[in-house]
């Protein structure tokens, strides 16, 4: 997902597009979920960048979304940009510290 979200609206409050845009956002983190994963990949993880335009974007955690989205309606923002690029992962093998007796 690469996309500009505007935060005014003629009829509709700051808060409620808000939240709106936050609730697009968990539907299309939890479709990207379901999707199959290739073979030898255990789980999904996402690329995240956040900026008030797509070339001032930067990289954020999928934990950090919903709090750049709130700092952008109190910095009272036209617009954000958001891209959310998913990838298949697989976990790394622990290291076990052995420790001699």
């Amino acid at each position: 997902m690469k996309k500009t979200f505007a935060l005014t609206h003629a009829k509709l409050n700051t808060a409620r597009l808000a939240d709106a845009i936050k609730h697009e956002i968990k539907k299309y983190l939890a479709r990207e979920r379901r999707k199959t994963l290739p073979d030898d990949m255990d789980y999904w993880t996402f690329d995240c960048r956040f900026g008030a335009i797509e070339e001032t974007a930067e990289k954020i955690f999928t934990s950090e979304i919903n709090k750049h989205i709130d700092a952008a309606v109190a910095q009272e923002l036209p617009a954000f940009y958001i891209e959310i690029l998913a990838k298949a992962c697989q976990h790394k093998p622990r290291v076990s510290d052995v420790t001699a007796d």
